[in-house]
């Protein structure tokens, strides 16, 4: 039913599709911008919430996308270590440019290019968790070991 989402919405379901997985990306009527507001929507726990953040590192401007539980913070300095660079929080411009969606929307998957990406290891303690599918009222709910695989993640302490 990719037709009735919206089309950001339409481009994760199509890339689901594409990559063989059978998820469906579902609209809330309420916005999920914050992993709180994600979890009260699709009545789930906080940390069930899969959030992705996008980083810039530093000095070469490389994109790196975290997937975070939603009860987590981000450890910049042990994730910098990881991936031999600083981090910075980019603007949402090159966020946009990066992944073509906006911040509170941005999914694990459909990116306009491949990004490096780490997965929070706290997401593989849940049966279940919920994504971000390209809009601020779009989620798609999948498996730890799914979001590996859809991905190409490495698996990684994030705090």
């Amino acid at each position: 039913m990719t037709h009735l989402l919206k089309p950001s919405a339409g481009r994760v379901q199509a890339a689901l599709t594409a990559l063989g997985f059978a998820n469906q990306v579902v609209e809330l009527p309420d916005a999920t911008h914050t992993a709180a507001e994600a979890a009260t929507a699709v009545g789930c726990t906080i940390g069930q919430i899969a959030k992705s953040l996008v980083f810039a590192t530093q000095p070469t401007g490389r994109p790196l996308l975290v997937i975070a539980s939603g009860s987590n913070r981000v450890n910049e300095a042990r994730l910098a270590a990881l991936v031999g660079e600083a981090l910075q929080k980019p603007a949402a411009d090159f966020v946009r440019e990066q992944t073509g969606f906006v911040i509170g929307g941005v999914p694990p998957i459909g990116h306009n290019q491949p990004l490096l990406t780490l997965i929070d290891e706290e997401l593989t303690h849940y049966a279940e968790i919920w994504a971000a599918a390209g809009h601020p009222h779009a989620v798609f709910k999948l498996t730890p070991d799914e979001l590996v695989r859809m991905t190409g993640g490495q698996v990684v302490a994030i705090k």
